[in-house]
Protein backbone atom coordinates (compact mmCIF):
# COMPACT_ATOMS: atom_id res chain seq x y z
CA UNK A 1 0.00 0.00 0.00
CA UNK A 2 1.31 3.44 -0.93
CA UNK A 3 1.46 5.96 1.89
CA UNK A 4 -0.89 8.93 1.51
CA UNK A 5 2.07 11.33 1.74
CA UNK A 6 3.51 9.96 -1.52
CA UNK A 7 1.93 11.57 -4.61
CA UNK A 8 0.49 9.25 -7.27
CA UNK A 9 2.04 8.82 -10.69
CA UNK A 10 0.93 11.48 -13.19
CA UNK A 11 -2.15 10.70 -15.22
CA UNK A 12 -2.26 10.78 -19.02
CA UNK A 13 -4.12 14.10 -18.80
CA UNK A 14 -1.45 15.59 -16.53
CA UNK A 15 1.32 14.49 -18.89
CA UNK A 16 -0.57 16.03 -21.82
CA UNK A 17 -1.06 19.28 -19.92
CA UNK A 18 2.66 19.55 -19.14
CA UNK A 19 3.91 18.31 -22.50
CA UNK A 20 4.36 21.70 -24.18
CA UNK A 21 6.28 23.14 -21.22
CA UNK A 22 8.46 20.04 -21.01
CA UNK A 23 9.20 20.19 -24.72
CA UNK A 24 10.17 23.87 -24.51
CA UNK A 25 12.51 23.25 -21.56
CA UNK A 26 13.95 19.88 -22.52
CA UNK A 27 13.28 19.29 -26.21
CA UNK A 28 16.54 20.65 -27.66
CA UNK A 29 18.29 17.78 -29.46
CA UNK A 30 21.56 19.70 -29.83
CA UNK A 31 22.74 18.50 -26.40
CA UNK A 32 23.42 15.14 -28.05
CA UNK A 33 25.93 16.82 -30.34
CA UNK A 34 28.08 18.19 -27.51
CA UNK A 35 31.65 16.88 -27.53
CA UNK A 36 32.44 17.21 -23.81
CA UNK A 37 30.44 17.42 -20.57
CA UNK A 38 31.87 20.38 -18.65
CA UNK A 39 30.57 23.06 -21.01
CA UNK A 40 27.14 21.44 -21.08
CA UNK A 41 27.13 21.24 -17.29
CA UNK A 42 27.97 24.94 -17.00
CA UNK A 43 25.13 25.77 -19.40
CA UNK A 44 22.69 23.73 -17.29
CA UNK A 45 23.99 25.26 -14.05
CA UNK A 46 23.47 28.73 -15.54
CA UNK A 47 19.87 27.77 -16.36
CA UNK A 48 19.43 26.44 -12.85
CA UNK A 49 20.66 29.68 -11.28
CA UNK A 50 18.00 31.54 -13.25
CA UNK A 51 15.14 29.22 -12.29
CA UNK A 52 15.78 27.37 -9.03
CA UNK A 53 14.49 29.17 -5.90
CA UNK A 54 17.74 28.59 -3.97
CA UNK A 55 21.08 26.79 -3.97
CA UNK A 56 21.31 25.86 -7.65
CA UNK A 57 24.85 24.66 -6.84
CA UNK A 58 23.67 22.16 -4.21
CA UNK A 59 24.75 18.58 -4.88
CA UNK A 60 24.54 15.22 -3.17
CA UNK A 61 28.04 13.96 -2.36
CA UNK A 62 28.34 10.19 -1.93
CA UNK A 63 31.35 8.49 -0.37
CA UNK A 64 31.97 5.08 1.20
CA UNK A 65 33.00 4.16 4.73
CA UNK A 66 35.57 1.61 5.90
CA UNK A 67 33.09 -1.23 5.30
CA UNK A 68 32.27 -0.04 1.79
CA UNK A 69 28.81 1.21 2.82
CA UNK A 70 27.66 4.34 0.94
CA UNK A 71 27.11 7.64 2.70
CA UNK A 72 25.46 10.74 1.17
CA UNK A 73 24.96 14.36 2.16
CA UNK A 74 24.23 17.69 0.47
CA UNK A 75 27.15 20.09 -0.09
CA UNK A 76 27.70 23.14 -2.29
CA UNK A 77 29.72 23.18 -5.49
CA UNK A 78 32.20 26.06 -5.31
CA UNK A 79 34.10 25.79 -8.58
CA UNK A 80 33.93 23.88 -11.85
CA UNK A 81 36.31 23.81 -14.77
CA UNK A 82 38.03 21.32 -17.05
CA UNK A 83 39.92 19.92 -14.04
CA UNK A 84 36.81 18.99 -12.10
CA UNK A 85 34.18 19.89 -9.51
CA UNK A 86 35.36 21.53 -6.27
CA UNK A 87 33.80 21.71 -2.81
CA UNK A 88 35.06 22.57 0.69
CA UNK A 89 34.58 21.21 4.19
CA UNK A 90 36.33 19.97 7.35
CA UNK A 91 38.92 17.27 6.71
CA UNK A 92 38.11 15.75 10.11
CA UNK A 93 34.41 15.41 9.30
CA UNK A 94 32.90 12.07 8.33
CA UNK A 95 33.13 12.92 4.64
CA UNK A 96 36.72 14.11 5.03
CA UNK A 97 37.85 10.92 6.74
CA UNK A 98 36.04 8.76 4.19
CA UNK A 99 37.62 10.64 1.29
CA UNK A 100 41.07 10.28 2.85
CA UNK A 101 40.62 6.51 3.03
CA UNK A 102 38.78 6.09 -0.30
CA UNK A 103 39.51 9.02 -2.67
CA UNK A 104 36.55 8.49 -4.99
CA UNK A 105 33.09 9.99 -4.97
CA UNK A 106 29.80 10.41 -6.79
CA UNK A 107 27.94 13.70 -7.18
CA UNK A 108 24.30 14.29 -8.03
CA UNK A 109 22.71 17.60 -9.04
CA UNK A 110 18.90 17.68 -9.16
CA UNK A 111 17.19 20.78 -10.50
CA UNK A 112 13.53 20.15 -9.81
CA UNK A 113 12.21 23.30 -11.48
CA UNK A 114 13.95 22.40 -14.74
CA UNK A 115 13.34 18.68 -14.29
CA UNK A 116 16.98 17.87 -14.93
CA UNK A 117 19.75 16.07 -13.12
CA UNK A 118 23.45 15.39 -13.60
CA UNK A 119 25.30 12.41 -12.16
CA UNK A 120 29.11 12.44 -11.83
CA UNK A 121 31.59 9.78 -10.75
CA UNK A 122 35.31 10.24 -10.37
CA UNK A 123 38.47 10.33 -8.33
CA UNK A 124 39.09 12.92 -5.62
CA UNK A 125 42.16 15.00 -4.86
CA UNK A 126 42.67 17.69 -2.19
CA UNK A 127 42.90 21.24 -3.48
CA UNK A 128 46.10 23.21 -2.90
CA UNK A 129 46.59 25.28 0.26
CA UNK A 130 46.51 28.42 -1.89
CA UNK A 131 43.10 27.48 -3.32
CA UNK A 132 41.73 26.66 0.13
CA UNK A 133 43.09 29.91 1.57
CA UNK A 134 41.56 31.97 -1.25
CA UNK A 135 38.11 30.44 -0.92
CA UNK A 136 38.16 30.57 2.90
CA UNK A 137 39.02 34.28 2.77
CA UNK A 138 35.95 34.88 0.56
CA UNK A 139 33.52 33.51 3.16
CA UNK A 140 31.58 35.64 5.63
CA UNK A 141 33.55 36.32 8.80
CA UNK A 142 30.96 34.49 10.90
CA UNK A 143 31.30 31.41 8.68
CA UNK A 144 35.08 31.49 9.08
CA UNK A 145 34.69 31.68 12.85
CA UNK A 146 32.23 28.80 12.70
CA UNK A 147 34.87 26.66 11.00
CA UNK A 148 37.05 27.10 14.10
CA UNK A 149 34.21 26.59 16.57
CA UNK A 150 32.73 23.41 15.10
CA UNK A 151 34.31 19.98 15.53
CA UNK A 152 32.27 18.79 12.59
CA UNK A 153 30.58 15.39 12.90
CA UNK A 154 31.59 15.02 16.56
CA UNK A 155 28.93 14.59 19.30
CA UNK A 156 27.48 17.87 20.63
CA UNK A 157 26.05 18.23 24.13
CA UNK A 158 23.67 21.07 23.26
CA UNK A 159 23.11 24.06 21.00
CA UNK A 160 24.26 26.21 23.90
CA UNK A 161 27.64 24.44 23.86
CA UNK A 162 28.06 25.25 20.16
CA UNK A 163 27.08 28.87 20.69
CA UNK A 164 29.59 29.10 23.56
CA UNK A 165 32.32 27.81 21.25
CA UNK A 166 31.36 30.41 18.63
CA UNK A 167 31.49 33.16 21.28
CA UNK A 168 34.92 31.95 22.42
CA UNK A 169 36.35 31.98 18.90
CA UNK A 170 34.72 35.35 18.13
CA UNK A 171 36.49 36.85 21.14
CA UNK A 172 39.79 35.18 20.21
CA UNK A 173 39.77 36.71 16.73
CA UNK A 174 38.38 40.10 17.74
CA UNK A 175 40.17 42.85 15.80
CA UNK A 176 42.14 40.42 13.65
CA UNK A 177 41.91 38.27 10.58
CA UNK A 178 40.32 34.82 10.78
CA UNK A 179 42.81 32.52 9.10
CA UNK A 180 41.91 29.12 7.71
CA UNK A 181 42.14 26.21 10.16
CA UNK A 182 44.51 23.50 8.94
CA UNK A 183 41.67 20.97 9.21
CA UNK A 184 39.48 22.94 6.77
CA UNK A 185 40.15 22.49 3.07
CA UNK A 186 38.63 21.37 -0.20
CA UNK A 187 38.51 18.55 -2.71
CA UNK A 188 38.25 18.34 -6.46
CA UNK A 189 36.34 15.52 -8.13
CA UNK A 190 37.94 14.67 -11.47
CA UNK A 191 35.12 13.08 -13.44
CA UNK A 192 35.43 9.77 -15.22
CA UNK A 193 31.70 9.56 -16.04
CA UNK A 194 29.15 12.37 -16.38
CA UNK A 195 25.52 11.59 -17.16
CA UNK A 196 22.88 14.18 -18.07
CA UNK A 197 19.20 13.37 -17.52
CA UNK A 198 16.16 15.43 -18.41
CA UNK A 199 12.48 14.79 -17.96
CA UNK A 200 10.28 13.86 -20.91
CA UNK A 201 6.61 12.84 -20.81
CA UNK A 202 5.53 9.30 -19.90
CA UNK A 203 8.92 8.51 -18.32
CA UNK A 204 10.57 8.44 -21.76
CA UNK A 205 13.40 10.58 -20.45
CA UNK A 206 16.56 11.70 -22.25
CA UNK A 207 19.90 10.40 -20.98
CA UNK A 208 23.36 11.32 -22.27
CA UNK A 209 26.50 9.78 -20.78
CA UNK A 210 30.07 11.00 -21.27
CA UNK A 211 32.86 8.55 -20.39
CA UNK A 212 36.45 9.72 -20.17
CA UNK A 213 38.61 8.25 -22.92
CA UNK A 214 42.23 9.35 -22.55
CA UNK A 215 42.27 13.11 -23.03
CA UNK A 216 38.80 13.12 -24.56
CA UNK A 217 35.30 11.78 -24.00
CA UNK A 218 33.11 9.06 -25.46
CA UNK A 219 29.47 10.13 -25.83
CA UNK A 220 26.59 7.63 -25.51
CA UNK A 221 22.85 8.20 -25.64
CA UNK A 222 21.13 5.86 -23.18
CA UNK A 223 17.68 4.36 -23.13
CA UNK A 224 15.43 5.76 -20.41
Amino acid sequence: MTHDAIPPSPTREEYARDYAAALAANGDETIFQRAEPVGLFIDWLTDARAHEPNDANAMALSTVDADGAPDSRMVLLKDVDADGFTFYSNRESTKGLQLAAHPAAALLFHWKTLRRQVRIRGTVQPVSDAEADAYFASRARESRIGAWASDQSRPLDSRAALEAAVARETARFEGGEVDRPARWSGWRVTPSVVEFWRDRPFRLHDRLRFTRDGDGWTRTRLQP
